[in-house]
């Protein structure tokens, strides 16, 4: 039980990579609060995840939402250890097809919501801690067409440094995951016809060693790694788990 009463929080925890985190930390002896946007698919997880779990309702980009997730575990379980901030959004665009909506909605959600949901934390996170920041290997090469999206998770990666130095007096370790091509809703709402995620999917696996698309699950171990005592002498770090695309 790698996580043995340990209070976790993961925002976009009701699908994909969330999801799956939320499942392996309750396993591991956790209990965590989970948080999104659609109630009806945090029903759904909460179902799935079985015990231990409280889910939030809640936009990370909204601070009042923020505030009253961390008001709903200040109340239930007194403080935190562990953040896992691994909600995001993204649109495929060029440059030439960004818009000013589009430009501010994947850096409010992944850029803005990232940064205050870890900073309304801290007063909450005990000393000790875990913060996970879930990135995207895209922030190491210029792929077409996530010239907005890359842009955010380079801010994350920044994030992950800064924090690990400004805490490491309370020491809390901050690191983030790099994912690559994972299979979880949010690939497949990047393309606008089953044959375009089928070519998207075919052209990642061509260029990955292993031939194929990753899996939710696989992302949560490393996620369990850095967020317990396993990774005790890591912080500042971008783990980076995209089978070699980069």
């Amino acid at each position: 039980m790698k996580l043995a009463n340990k209070i976790a929080v993961i925002t976009g925890g009701s699908s994909g990579i969330g999801l799956a985190t939320a499942k392996s930390f309750v396993e591991e002896g956790a209990y965590v609060f989970i948080t999104g946007r659609r109630q009806s698919e945090l029903d759904k997880a909460v179902a799935e995840i079985g015990r231990n779990v409280t889910a939030v309702q809640g936009d990370i980009t909204k601070l009042a939402d923020l505030d009253r997730l961390y008001a709903t575990v200040k109340a239930e379980k007194g403080s935190l250890d562990i953040i896992v901030a691994s909600a995001g959004f993204v649109d495929v665009k060029s440059t030439a097809e960004v818009t000013l909506e589009h430009f501010d909605k994947t850096f409010d959600v992944n850029a803005k919501g990232t940064f205050f949901t870890v900073q309304k934390a801290l007063p909450l996170l005990n000393d000790g801690g875990a913060i996970v920041l879930v990135g995207s290997c895209i922030h190491l090469k210029g792929f077409p067409q996530y010239v907005t999206y890359g842009a955010t998770k380079a801010a994350i990666r920044h994030y992950a440094k800064t924090w690990a130095a400004e805490l490491v007096g309370r020491g809390i370790r901050v690191n983030n995951l790099s994912p690559g091509a994972i299979e979880t809703p949010i690939l497949d709402i990047q393309f606008k016809t089953p044959a375009e995620l089928d070519a998207a999917k075919t052209m990642f696996s061509q260029v990955t060693p292993l031939g194929r698309i990753g899996q939710p699950e696989e992302m949560a171990s490393a996620i369990l790694f850095l967020a317990s005592s396993d990774s005790s002498y890591i912080t500042g770090i971008d783990l980076v788990a995209d089978d070699g695309m980069t």
